[in-house]
C-alpha cells in the first residue's frame, strides 16, 4: 500500500499576496481522493521526531534556537516566510513525515510526502523556504539505525540542492545527484557527488535526453540500497522562478524514467514534492498528482 505523510498543519497560513502556493498542500490530496487514485487509507499523520535524530543532521544550536524563535533578523530573511511557532512546527512535522516514509518504503517499496524536499536548509542555518532539511535528516537516521548502507538523493527541483549537498560532502554514504537550472537560485552553487546544470529555456527533449543518459549509469555506479526523490514541479516552462521549459507532460516523464529505472532494481523509495510556483494553481497540483499517479501505476 501506498503510504503518503499529510497533515493540515501543511497548509499554512501566511500574509495576503505571499508568492509561496501553500494551498496546494491541500488541494493535492483533495485531488487524488476525488479521482480515485488514493483513498483515505494511503495517508498518515507523522508524529515528531525526537531532537536526538534531528541533531544527527542539524546543530543542537541551531534547533534550540529554532524552537525558541531566536533567529536574527538576517537569518529570517534568508528562509523567505514570517517566523512563527506555527512555521517551527510545522517543519519539524514534514521532516518527521519524511523519516517515518523512509520506513513504509522498507516496508512496501514507495513512500510520499506531500510536502518535503527542503533542500536548502544546511546543518546549522535557513534558506529558501527550508528551515529543517528533511531528506537529510531521513537519511541519516536510516544510516544510524543501520536500515541503509549506500543511498542516493536524485533531486530534480530547478533549484541546486545546495544544503544537502554540504551535509554530504564528505559522506560517501550519500550520493547527491541535483539537476537543476544553472541561472537559478542559489546563486553560489555548493558540490554535489554530480551536478548538472541546465541552461534558461531548456525543453522537454533536452532535459529528458539528459536525464535518461545520466540515470541508468548513475545507478550502476552508486548500486545504491536506499533512493530519495526530489520530484519538484518548479521545472514547468510555467513557472514564475523556473526559467526552464517543460510541459506538464515532460515533467511527467521525467518522474515515469526515475520511478521505472528504481523500480526495476526494486529499490525502496521516498518521493518528496519540493518546489512549484506556477500562477495557475491547477499546473502546480496537476504536475505533482502526476508523480502519485505514476506511483501507484509502477509500484502497486
Amino acid at each position: 500500500m501506498l503510504k503518503i505523510a499529510y497533515s493540515p498543519i501543511y497548509v499554512l497560513p501566511l500574509p495576503p499576496g505571499h508568492r509561496f502556493p501553500m494551498e496546494k498542500y491541500e488541494l493535492i490530496p483533495q485531488q487524488l481522493l476525488f479521482e480515485g487514485t488514493v483513498t483515505p487509507d494511503n495517508f498518515f499523520v507523522p508524529t515528531l521526531v525526537e531532537d536526538a535524530v534531528i541533531h544527527w543532521t542539524h546543530s543542537p544550536n541551531y534547533l534550540q534556537r529554532l524552537k525558541t524563535l531566536s533567529l536574527d533578523k538576517q537569518e529570517v530573511r534568508r528562509i523567505g516566510f514570517p517566523l512563527s511557532q506555527w512555521l517551527i512546527e510545522r517543519e519539524f512535522l514534514i521532516t518527521s513525515g519524511t523519516v517515518e516514509c523512509a520506513l513504509y518504503a522498507l516496508q512496501y517499496g514507495a513512500a510520499m510526502n506531500v510536502a518535503g524536499g527542503t533542500h536548502h536548509a544546511f546543518r546549522d542555518k535557513a534558506e529558501g523556504f527550508c528551515i529543517l532539511n528533511d531528506i537529510a535528516v531521513a537519511a541519516n537516521y536510516l544510516l544510524h539505525r543501520k536500515l541503509a548502507k549506500q543511498i542516493i538523493i536524485i533531486d530534480l527541483d530547478v533549484h541546486q540542492g545546495n544544503g544537502t549537498a554540504a551535509l554530504f560532502e564528505h559522506m560517501p554514504q550519500v550520493f547527491t545527484f541535483s539537476m537543476h537550472g544553472a541561472n537559478n537560485f542559489p546563486y553560489k552553487k555548493e558540490k554535489s557527488d554530480l551536478d548538472i546544470s541546465l541552461a534558461d529555456g531548456t525543453t522537454d527533449e533536452i532535459y529528458l535526453e539528459n536525464l535518461e543518459k545520466i540515470l541508468e549509469p548513475l545507478l550502476e555506479k552508486v548500486q545504491p540500497d536506499f533512493v530519495f526523490y526530489l520530484s519538484g514541479v518548479d521545472v514547468l516552462a510555467t513557472d514564475k522562478l523556473g526559467r526552464l521549459n517543460l510541459s506538464i507532460a515532460g515533467c511527467k516523464q521525467r518522474d515515469r524514467l526515475v520511478l521505472e529505472a528504481i523500480k526495476k532494481r526494486n529499490l525502496p523509495i521516498v518521493i518528496v514534492m519540493g518546489g512549484g510556483y506556477s500562477p495557475k494553481i491547477n499546473d502546480i497540483v496537476q504536475a505533482h498528482c502526476n508523480t502519485y499517479r505514476l506511483v501507484q501505476e509502477i509500484f502497486f
